[in-house]
C-alpha cells in the first residue's frame, strides 16, 4: 500500500497532508467523516504520524469532501493520539496547499476562500506575492470563555488556578507562575509535565459540553504563558493531545487566548497582538467582533502567520511489516506486545 503526501510547516510545526492512497470517507457531515476515520482507518493515521515515518510531534491533514456549501473542501486534522477539531497552524499551511495544488484559483493581491474543519467553517485570506502565497490569515469559528479562575488540585503543584477558553478546541490557559515555574527559565520538560498534569486533572474532574456539537466537548490541552502585558509580544507553550508540544504558537490557542483576554477587558476590538512559540515563530491575533452564538461573549478572532513547503513523497506499507502501521516507544520493555 502507498500513501502520498506533501509536507509543510508553520513556525516549525509540521503539516503532513495526505494526497493519495487514503480511502474515500462517506460520512454525510464532517463530524461523521471524523468518526469514520477514527473507527475504520486509524491505522493509516498511525502510519503517517508515528515512527518510523513520523515522530511523536508529527501533525497531519486528511482532505475530504466538504458538507458545507461555502467550503472549497473539508479537512480532518491528525496528531500522535487522534483527531483535532481545529488547527490554526495547519489552516495557514493549507492556504498554500490549496492554491499550489489548484484546489482554489489564485487571485492577486488576496485570495479568499473557506474550508470546513470539524469545528465549523473557517474563512481564509491569502496574500499573493508574485506567484507565491505569502502571509495567511483566517477568521475563527466562534471563540469564548468556558471558565474563569477555576481551582484545580494538581498533584505536585497544589491548587492551581486556570481559565478555560475555546478557539476551535478547549484549552486551559494560565501563566507558568501558577505552577511556581518560569516559562523562560524552567526546563521545557518540566513545563510539559505540569501542563500535562493539569490537563489530566481537568479531564478527570470536569465535564465540558460544547454549546452546539457534542463531539467538540473535550479539553484538548493546556497553554502555558509568560507574564507579558497585553501591549507586549507574548510567548506561550501549548501542550496538547498526549503531551505533544506544538512548535507553533497554536492557531486555535491564539484564538482562545484572544477571546479570553478580550473577556477580561485586556484586549479591545481591533488590537493586534503577536504571540510567539518555542521556535520563536510568530502568529498575530486580533478580536474582530462579537458573534451571535449560544455562548456568553462569543467573538470572532483573526489569526495570521505563514507556512513553508518542506517536502513531498510517498510512503510504502508492506503487508508483512509488523510495524508498518506505526509505533510509539514504550515506557518499559514489559509493555511490548509479544505475539
Amino acid at each position: 500500500m502507498r500513501l502520498s503526501y506533501i509536507d509543510y510547516h508553520t513556525c516549525g510545526e509540521p503539516v503532513r497532508i495526505v494526497t493519495a492512497g487514503y480511502p474515500q470517507l462517506t460520512g454525510a457531515s464532517i463530524l461523521d467523516k471524523r468518526r469514520q476515520a477514527r473507527e475504520e482507518h486509524d491505522h493509516l493515521r498511525r502510519a503517517m504520524m508515528l515512527e518510523p515515518r513520523g515522530h511523536d510531534g508529527m501533525y497531519g491533514v486528511i482532505p475530504v469532501q466538504a458538507s458545507h456549501p461555502e467550503a472549497a473542501f473539508g479537512v480532518l486534522f491528525t496528531h500522535n493520539e487522534g483527531y483535532s477539531t481545529m488547527c490554526g497552524h495547519a489552516t495557514i499551511a493549507l492556504c498554500r496547499y490549496a492554491i499550489e495544488q489548484g484546489l482554489v484559483a489564485a487571485t492577486a493581491p488576496v485570495t479568499r476562500f473557506s474550508i470546513e474543519a470539524p469545528c465549523g467553517l473557517v474563512r481564509l485570506s491569502c496574500e499573493i506575492e508574485g506567484n507565491k502565497v505569502g502571509d495567511v490569515s483566517f477568521e475563527s469559528v466562534p471563540a469564548f470563555v468556558e471558565a474563569r479562575d477555576l481551582v484545580v488540585p494538581v498533584p505536585g503543584f497544589g491548587d492551581v488556578v486556570t481559565d478555560i477558553a475555546y478557539g476551535g478546541a478547549y484549552y486551559c490557559i494560565l501563566p507558568a507562575s501558577r505552577f511556581g515555574l518560569d516559562l523562560m527559565q524552567t526546563p521545557v520538560e518540566e513545563i510539559v509535565a505540569a501542563a500535562g498534569a493539569l490537563t489530566d486533572q481537568v479531564r478527570a474532574s470536569r465535564r465540558i459540553t460544547h454549546p452546539t456539537e457534542p463531539d467538540l466537548g473535550f479539553l484538548y490541552g493546556t497553554i502555558v504563558t509568560d507574564e507579558a502585558g497585553p501591549e507586549q509580544d507574548s510567548f506561550n507553550l501549548c501542550v496538547f493531545a498526549e503531551r505533544q508540544i506544538d512548535r507553533s504558537p497554536t492557531g486555535s490557542g491564539v484564538t482562545a487566548r484572544m477571546a479570553l483576554d478580550h473577556a477580561k477587558g485586556l484586549i479591545p476590538l481591533g488590537q493586534r497582538r503577536r504571540i510567539r512559540s518555542i521556535t520563536g515563530g510568530t502568529f498575530t491575533g486580533k478580536v474582530i467582533g462579537p458573534v451571535d452564538f449560544p455562548a456568553a461573549s462569543a467573538v470572532t478572532v483573526e489569526v495570521g502567520g505563514r507556512g513553508h513547503l518542506a517536502g513531498e513523497g510517498s510512503f510504502v506499507i508492506e503487508a508483512d511489516d509488523p510495524l508498518g502501521h506505526g509505533f510509539s516507544l514504550p515506557k518499559r520493555f514489559a509493555e511490548i506486545a509479544v505475539p
